[in-house]
Parts: C-alpha cells; sequence; structure tokens
C-alpha cells in the first residue's frame, strides 16, 4: 500500500512523541526521515523506527535529548547532542553552516555525541536549496564494514553526501555510503526475502554471502570499490569523529561508555558568491548536468544518469503517489504504536 508523505511523518512523529522526545524535535526528526522515504531511500526513513525502538529500550538513545553549542567562533561550531537522534541536531548543524557560509563564504560544523541521523543527502540539499555546496558526513555506532585484506569490521557504513545547486536542473546530490551499499539494503532484501548480489557481504572468514539474513549476523560489508572505499570510510572518520571528539569506530572494539553510542556528524557549507556570480555558477553546474546527460548511451533505452537523478524521479513519484509500506512492516508500525500508546494513523487510514 502506498501512504500520503503527511501520513507516514505523522505516524513517526506519533511514535517519537510517545517515546518521550519533545514535540518540536519530533517534527524535525519525522520531517528528516520522510523526505529519505520520498527520495526512495527507504533503508533511512519509517523503516528504521524498529532500529529506534531496540536502541531505546537498551539505553543507547537519550529520548528527551536537548542539542547545545559547545563552541563556535564566526565560520565554526561544535555541538553536542546529549546522546539523542541525530535528526535534530543534524538540521541544526546544517542551518548553522548555512548561516555561517553566507556570512563568511565558508563553513564547518560538527556534532558530537549523537547517533544516527538518517540519510546524509537530506542535509546537503538544505545547502544546495539555500543556493550553497553543501556537505555532510557521519560515523555510524557500529562498525560493520571491513578493511582491505581484513575480515573484522573497523568501520561503519560512513555515508558521504555532496550537494550543488543549478540554476535549471535539480541539485546535483551525490549520496552514498562508503560500503559497497548501506546496511539497511541488507534489511530490506530480507523483508522482501531475496538474496543479495555477491560481493557485498562477506562471511566471518572472509567467503561470499548472498543471504541477507546470514549478512546481517556477521556485519562484514565489503568498502566500495575496495581499498578506496576504505579510504574514504576513513577519511569520514577522521571529519566525524576525531573532529568534533566523538568516539572513533576502530576503537569501540575495545568497549567503554561510548561504545554503544557517541556519533559524529560533519558540515560543510560554501557560499559560490565568495568565489563568482552565483547565477553563473548555477549555469556552470547545468551546462555539466546538460552535457552528461547528452553522452552516448550504453543502451539506447537507459538514459545517462547524473547523481541525484534516481532521488529526484523518486521524489516526485512518491509526492503523487505516495510512499509504498509492504504489509509485513504495517504489521511492526502496530505493534510499535500499541507498545508506546501512540496513535495508529497509517492502519487506521487504511
Amino acid at each position: 500500500m502506498t501512504f500520503p508523505a503527511a501520513k507516514v511523518e505523522a505516524q513517526i512523529s506519533a511514535i517519537l512523541t510517545a517515546w518521550g522526545m519533545a514535540e518540536e524535535e519530533a517534527l524535525v526528526t519525522s520531517a528528516r526521515m520522510v523526505e529519505a522515504d520520498l527520495r526512495g531511500i527507504d533503508s533511512h526513513g519509517i523503516f528504521m523506527l524498529p532500529a529506534y525502538d531496540e536502541w531505546r529500550r537498551k539505553g543507547m538513545l537519550n529520548m528527551s535529548a536537548k542539542t547545545t553549542v559547545v563552541r563556535e567562533t564566526g565560520g565554526t561550531a561544535l555541538l553536542d547532542a546529549d546522546g539523542g537522534l541525530g535528526h535534530d541536531s543534524a538540521t541544526r548543524a546544517a542551518h548553522m553552516a548555512i548561516e555561517k557560509a553566507q556570512a563568511h563564504g565558508v563553513s564547518v560544523v560538527t556534532v558530537r555525541n549523537s547517533q544516527h541521523y538518517g540519510a546524509a543527502g537530506v542535509y546537503a540539499i538544505m545547502a544546495a536549496e539555500a543556493g550553497l555546496i553543501g556537505m555532510s558526513c557521519s560515523t555510524v555506532w557500529k562498525a560493520a564494514v571491513v578493511p582491505t585484506h581484513a575480515c573484522e569490521p573497523m568501520f561503519g557504513t560512513n555515508p558521504l553526501a555532496f550537494a550543488a545547486p543549478a540554476e535549471r536542473n535539480p541539485p546535483f546530490v551525490l549520496d552514498m555510503a562508503t560500503s559497497t551499499v548501506a546496511i539497511g539494503k541488507l534489511k530490506l532484501a530480507r523483508q522482501a526475502g531475496v538474496n543479495i548480489p555477491a560481493g557485498w557481504a562477506l562471511g566471518p572468514e572472509g567467503q561470499i554471502v548472498t543471504d541477507p539474513g546470514e549478512a546481517l549476523v556477521h556485519r562484514l560489508l565489503t568498502p566500495l570499490g575496495g581499498y578506496k572505499g576504505y579510504g574514504l570510510a576513513a577519511m569520514v572518520e577522521i571529519l566525524s569523529a576525531a573532529l568534533p571528539g566523538a568516539m572513533l569506530s576502530p576503537l569501540r572494539k575495545f568497549g567503554g561508555p561510548r561504545a554503544d553510542r557517541d556519533v559524529g556528524h560533519f558540515f560543510m557549507a560554501i557560499d559560490p558568491a565568495s568565489f563568482q556570480d552565483p547565477l553563473e555558477f548555477r549555469q556552470e553546474v547545468d551546462a555539466m548536468i546538460d552535457a552528461l546527460h547528452t553522452a552516448d548511451r550504453s543502451v539506447p533505452v537507459q538514459p545517462v544518469l547524473v547523481a541525484g537523478d534516481p532521488e529526484h524521479e523518486a521524489e516526485r513519484a512518491r509526492s503523487q503517489r505516495g510512499i509504498p509500506l509492504p504489509a509485513s512492516f504495517l504489521m511492526e508500525i502496530d505493534r510499535l504504536s500499541a507498545a508506546a500508546g501512540a496513535s495508529n494513523i497509517l492502519t487506521q487510514a487504511a
């Protein structure tokens, strides 16, 4: 079944507030999650609620968290998320980065003591919508990606996003995990009862695994492009954890009071006006996108893609038709809503 984005957003917010999150933070969090769903990034939207529930019950989430500013200069800031979900603190950080870049040309804002913040791309897009270049990346609390030639996970999927505004086209948006795929793809494959492609995940002795359930047990994802993705994951770790003082993922194996939390985020914004006329910059991005789309096709019926095209198309379609949710997941929403004492908006609507 498909549901309007507004109903999905209301359902998420109802469950979050029932768990103890303040209404303002719940509205921001649900909005970021639904943006992921609209863009077709199903693994980072409403499907995350069961995981958030598990983390909350294990004491890994502070549902009444309040983000504070720890340090601030003209073009930089460090925020502390107080152990809460990262969507609200990340949104605040992205807004600060935008405002600081507009004032100073370039800015960097980081967050520590946070948790999962959803899809990295939604924060980079915030900058692009303001006419700026935006970049966002984040660590992950549980390692799942193996270094080259290793069979032990040392990094999370460490997502990285970059967005640039265009004048006529939608923004250029690169939104990627530094693993071959995000771990949420394994969960979606398990839910759909299908195997994953060879090369996504490994077993404990480095063997190829195609069963998503087995892959989720082992949590040994391959880095994107081998050594290159491994290097990108390390770069994200330095920017998102070492810089703000969050916990480094390779050190979580040694335990400690922060080993199952203290995720870090990084945000950068650049104002093109500091370098050239902003309209000319956006037109340059348009020219690049248009040129890429005109490249000779290897498959005549398959358009040449530019980063962000599939997500833009998904957002267009889902804004009109609604967000698809399988019956099995609606049963999960039934369970979560009942346990939390929240309104069951989706199934009531069905």
